[in-house]
Formats: structure tokens, sequence, C-alpha cells
């Protein structure tokens, strides 16, 4: 069996079904009603080589932050499910990523004790007609129902555009790395358990 899931969410203000494999790569089928969303989403998939599923509704006429923050909880719980009892993990991964003007760290770690630590300096323009105070949420989100730990540094960047899709590229980058095998380790932890 490969390490897959899959997740369905329904709220007042959101729907949102989604599968993940963590082994197989196939180009993402990503449907949401927040464009921007959708292309970030596709970023973090084709760059961190998850096969990612996903469509998502939300009542982003109130405000997109319900949206994008349940996308990352959803996201989060399916990622929580897929690693199982983290055997065999290597555990630890880390991105700088440049996309043109800007550069982001990422650095993740599988710990089983999920916070979201985001880093000052951000732009906080609006991208897309989207304020930028939205993205931050589905880091928490996700972190918060993963287990895992994300920082995320802002290092440099004009174009605020550049800088939020260099988070979700540097993102699927760290935790493609930290979701790699190495047989035999068992659980990567001196606790014996995640």
């Amino acid at each position: 069996m490969g390490r897959m899931a899959s997740i369905v969410r329904e709220t007042r203000e959101t729907r949102i079904e989604a599968s993940l494999d963590l082994d197989n790569w196939a180009p993402a089928l990503i449907a949401t009603n927040l464009p921007l969303l959708t292309h970030f989403l596709s970023a973090f998939s084709v760059h961190g080589r998850f096969g990612l599923n996903l469509k998502a509704e939300g009542d982003v006429e109130v405000d997109p932050h319900h949206l994008v923050e349940d996308v990352g909880i959803v996201l989060g719980k399916a990622f929580r499910q897929a690693i199982g009892a983290g055997e065999n993990l290597v555990r630890f991964g880390q991105r700088h990523l440049p996309m043109d003007e800007a550069l982001v760290l990422c650095a993740v770690d599988i710990s089983g004790r999920g916070q979201c630590y985001w880093g000052p300096g951000f732009p906080e323009r609006a991208v897309g007609g989207i304020h930028s105070e939205v993205w931050p949420e589905f880091f928490h989100g996700f972190a918060r129902q993963s287990g895992v730990t994300v920082h995320l540094r802002y290092v440099a960047g004009e174009n605020a555009h550049h800088v939020y899709e260099a988070c979700f590229k540097s993102f699927g980058v760290a935790l493609s790395e930290a979701v790699s095998i190495r047989e035999g380790r068992g659980v990567p932890s001196t606790k014996g358990v995640l």
C-alpha cells in the first residue's frame, strides 16, 4: 500500500474533497473558486512531486480566508494520514527557493508537534485582489493538522505574487525531502514515536 489519503470536509463556509499521494506524482487536478489559490496549490504539487487531486469551494465573496485556511486543514489531515507512523522518513526538509527577485526559506520537521512560524517582512500587498494576510492561514492550518513544524522566512522580493508563490513552491520541495524514505531507519525520533 502506498502513502495515500483522501479527506472530505464540509462546513457552512466551505466544501473540500482532496486526495494526496506522497509517492506517485501525476499532473494535479485542482479546482477551487479562488484562482490564485488553485495556482499556488498547483505549484506546491508540481515542486513537491505529490499526486494531488483537490476540489474546493468556499464563500470567497465573504472572505477568502475561510477557503484558504480550510484547504490547509484538509491537506494537513491528508498528509498526517498518508505518513502513518512515520517509519523510515528523513523527517527534516528545507529549501531556500528563488523566484526571480523573490527569495524565501522554508524548513519543516515532521515532529508530531505541528506549528507554523511565519517570519516577519512578508509583503502586505494584495495579489489578485486577495490580501496577503490570508496566505499564512493555509500554512497554519496545514501545520496544526499534519503535526509538521513549518518555518517560513522572507529573505527578499518586491513582487508579492512571486514571494507568496515561492512560499508554496519551497514548502512543496521541503516536504518532499522530509517524506523521502531511508529504509531501515524506523521512526526517526529518539522517543520512538513522532
